[in-house]
């Protein structure tokens, strides 16, 4: 006997999910409703099976195949449109017409006895016998009324409560002969309840109804599919849970893992190859899908979440439904009722309200608050560029497909045969993300020059000798699970705002360009580049006075790739150097602000037991540098500035020193003491490289580490601040906590406000207009000067639904004073 698997229908009230996805296909409990249908008939020897397809065809008929897996021979009946329950099943009457039949719905979860069933039909001699069920709401459902033997006397197909008869409700599961195929006219659209039925009780035919017992859902709604997985969960349904009950209700399946530390309060399901962090706490009836990722701090309450999502840190999901390839990311909040679609991206601190639909492919931007459904506008901007290149997480927001496509759109603005460098820092994310960009540049008829694993200003400076442009991927700072890739230009700088665009508009395009055969770009792996990186930066820099002074350094690599320059800077620049933490730590690519500053204190405590003359302390790519005095203690990065400021200044008695507007205006004081003069930037790194490229520019830096030395580069180099300190520490005759103490104190304070896309342009029209006649400065955003010389910038963040604000006064009351008046100005334009 063979069986027909109904598996053609839209399932319009099930979208979002459906848009992307056919009913059939949709997990229950990490397993598709119409596999949990096909085993049930196998567990009744139904192993011959016909599935009618129609809408997403080829992907019901991708996914099982001809049925080999699970032990059944399964063929097709494609529809080229709709053709009614009827009219479907007449579609594979070839195959059916030879003997009894059974028909069901590929999108029905049941557990009823198919073998009894099919002995009441033969029993009775029926033509077609109709499944019924008991339902405390029939109103969505065909009402069925059977005599004491079971023949069937009326239909009523969804019915009114005004005309609702009996609680007895048709299932879609029939057993039919042959011979109802006469009643059925092909390639037209025919219902059995609706058409065939009522034709066969006029004419007398054999028509009966088994009520079954058991468990039985029709998956037609989002409340009844988040129902079913609540119902397996509960064992409330005779179906197999793939997987191992770990503790009673928790089940978790193969290769998953699940933190001890995190909270796991069943029933709820882990499916395989996902990832439960510590600090996570899953709740009652949820479903968490194959190689999911759940970061630390999220919670999860009666949530569906299927395969291949990314669930952020302290992202909050309750009663909700996330489709696949979806990103949740940080401090998200999706709220009962809602469903997210396929390959969605919920921006950070977004909140999407109760029983919102969010179609598939569609971003929700940063801060967002969604009230209605997003379907045809993405409420979001997509924006590449952020203030590190093009940044994400490893494997969620950056995966080896979209740096094939970076690096090919990139390959795209360059001419052909040019050559491009690539460097990396030293973890296994960066490597296999060069490799990938590697074979798309020669693929894009790009010359390539790889550097492997060098610091980020070798990386700068070996671009700048002869190459087009260069790519360094690096862990973002502080951030061990995230990545950057970061374009260069030709001197080894990063690419400006116009170039930004133009890469951009080529990736938006998709437009990229292809290597024919002949014209594959070759791979060089040059040699000697920290030899010739040291002495360029030795021949630069001036080091009279160091081997003289015979100054006592303590200099700390932090396990990263500044470590393999080191040896041959420290033995050429004649200083008397201690070295610690020099190896490479695939383990550790990056720093937390923590670990950081751990290190700088047990950094501090070797400088005073040494009795050196200072410590550096080198980011894990060699570009910034912190500094601790000779007592040890500890420099923070805005007063390094001032400290390398008041040096530099004291040396030269002339020129220009680039820094961002953020800088407090002290370093104006300081430089005007010594006959300088500032130039103030964006906060753009781009634009400290201008001004730093300029004649007459003798200093830059930002304020967060990164120290330009014009006479060398023009960009971040910690290297090149280390060799240029040590010179002029040897020349001043002067201790660093010396300098430190002569340089007034700063009282600069920044904060972050969450601020929509869509309003910050009004935000900072207000703040223009709020001014009034004070003093305005645009150089980077609005900068509003008080009459006392009390200052606060607000700046939108390019990259981040985010605007910036700092403030600097005398004190730090004031300072705080002045953020919290503006705070209201910001905040109340996204109100």
């Amino acid at each position: 006997m063979k069986a027909v698997v109904m598996a053609g229908g839209e399932g319009t009230r099930l979208r979002p999910m459906t848009s992307s996805m056919p009913k059939p296909l949709l997990p229950v409990v990490n397993r598709p409703i119409m596999e949990h249908v096909l085993r049930l008939l196998k567990k009744h020897g139904l192993t011959e099976t016909v599935v009618t397809v129609q809408f997403l065809a080829s992907l019901v008929r991708n996914y099982f195949g001809d049925g080999e897996e699970l032990g059944m021979e399964l063929t097709y009946a494609t529809e080229d449109r709709p053709l009614g329950t009827a009219g479907s099943v007449k579609n594979a009457e070839e195959a059916l017409k030879d003997d009894t039949f059974l028909v069901i719905s590929g999108d029905a979860l049941t557990d009823f006895d198919l073998t009894d069933l099919i002995a009441f039909h033969k029993e009775r001699g029926a033509l077609v016998t109709v499944c019924l069920t008991r339902v405390p709401n029939p109103l969505e459902f065909g009402i069925t009324i059977v005599d004491d033997e079971g023949r069937v006397e009326r239909f009523l197909e969804k019915p009114t409560w005004g005309q609702v008869f009996s609680d007895t409700v048709n299932t879609g599961i029939y057993v039919m002969e042959p011979e109802v195929f006469d009643y059925v006219h092909k390639d037209t659209s025919v219902d059995w309840s609706g058409d065939v039925f009522p034709q066969l009780m006029k004419e007398g035919k054999p028509i009966y109804g088994y009520v079954a017992e058991g468990y039985w859902e029709d998956v037609g709604t989002h409340e009844s599919y988040v129902k079913a997985q609540a119902d397996v969960l509960d064992g409330k349904v005779d179906t197999d849970i793939d997987g191992f009950e770990i503790s009673p209700g928790v089940w978790v399946a193969e290769g998953a893992e699940v933190h001890p530390d995190a909270v796991l309060r069943g029933p709820l399901y882990v499916g395989d190859y996902a990832k439960v962090e510590a600090g996570v706490e899953l709740r009652e009836h949820t479903v968490i899908g194959s190689n999911v990722v759940v970061k630390s701090g999220a919670f999860a309450h009666k949530a569906v979440v299927h395969d291949n999502v990314y669930i952020g840190p302290h992202t909050n999901l309750r009663g909700c439904v996330i489709g696949r390839n979806t990103d949740v990311m940080r401090a998200a909040r999706i709220e009962d009722g809602a469903v997210i679609g396929d390959e969605c991206l919920i921006g950070e601190e977004s909140i999407i309200q109760g029983n919102v639909r969010v179609y598939p492919y569609k971003t929700i931007e940063a801060g967002a608050f969604v009230n209605t459904s997003v379907i045809w506008e993405s409420r979001g901007q997509a924006h590449l560029f952020g203030a590190r290149g093009v940044s994400g997480i490893l494997n969620v927001e950056i995966t080896p497909e979209l740096a094939v496509r970076l690096a090919g759109a990139y390959a795209t603005t360059l001419k052909k045969g040019s050559t491009v460098t690539t460097a990396r820092d030293h973890s296994r994310g960066a490597r296999a993300l060069k490799r990938a960009v590697i074979s798309a540049l020669q693929a894009s008829a790009m010359d390539v020059r790889d550097l492997e694993n060098v610091p980020l200003p070798v990386a700068r400076q070996q671009t700048a000798r002869g190459s087009a442009g260069g790519i360094m991927i690096r862990t973002t700072p502080g951030v061990p699970d995230s990545v950057d890739i970061m374009f260069l230009d030709e001197r080894g700088a990063d690419l400006s705002q116009g170039a930004q665009r133009k890469l951009d508009r080529v990736y938006a395009r998709q437009e990229y360009r292809r290597a024919f055969p002949g014209e594959i770009g070759d791979l060089h792996f040059p040699a000697s580049v920290f030899d010739s990186y040291t002495g360029s930066l030795l021949r630069a820099v001036d080091t009279t006075g160091i081997a003289e002074s015979e100054l006592k350094v303590v200099v700390d690599a932090s396990n990263g790739s500044a470590g393999l320059v080191l040896p041959s800077l420290l033995g050429r620049l004649g200083v008397d150097a201690l070295t610690i933490n020099p190896g490479l730590d695939e383990s550790r690519p990056t720093e937390t602000p923590a670990s950081r500053r751990a290190g700088l204190v047990r950094l501090g405590e070797m400088v005073a037991s040494a009795r050196a003359a200072f410590g550096v302390r080198f980011d894990p790519v060699g570009e910034r540098l912190s500094l601790v005095d000779e007592k040890g203690r500890i420099i923070e990065d805005d007063r390094a500035l001032l400290v390398l400021l008041d040096l530099v200044a004291a040396e030269r008695r002339s020129g220009r020193v680039a820094l961002p507007v953020t800088t407090t205006r002290i370093a104006e004081q300081v430089a005007a003491y010594h006959g300088t003069q500032v130039e103030w930037t964006t906060t753009s790194p781009d634009d400290l490289t201008r001004v730093a490229r300029q004649d007459g520019t003798v200093f830059g830096g930002d304020g967060l580490g990164g120290f330009i030395v014009p006479e060398f580069s023009s960009v971040f180099d910690g290297a090149a601040a280390f060799a240029r300190l040590t010179g002029l520490v040897a020349r001043t005759q002067l201790t660093l906590s010396q300098i430190d103490a002569r340089i007034p104190r700063a009282h600069v304070l920044r904060r972050d406000l969450p601020t929509p896309w869509a309003v910050k342009g009004m935000v900072m029209r207000r703040v223009v207009e709020a001014a009034g006649e004070r003093s305005v400065d645009t150089t980077d955003g609005v900068r509003v000067v008080e009459p006392d010389g009390r200052w606060t910038l607000v700046l939108p963040a390019p990259a981040e639904a985010v605007t910036h604000l700092w403030a600097e006064g005398p004190d730090e009351a004031s300072a705080q004073a002045l953020l919290d008046t503006w705070t209201p100005i910001i905040t109340s334009a996204g109100e």
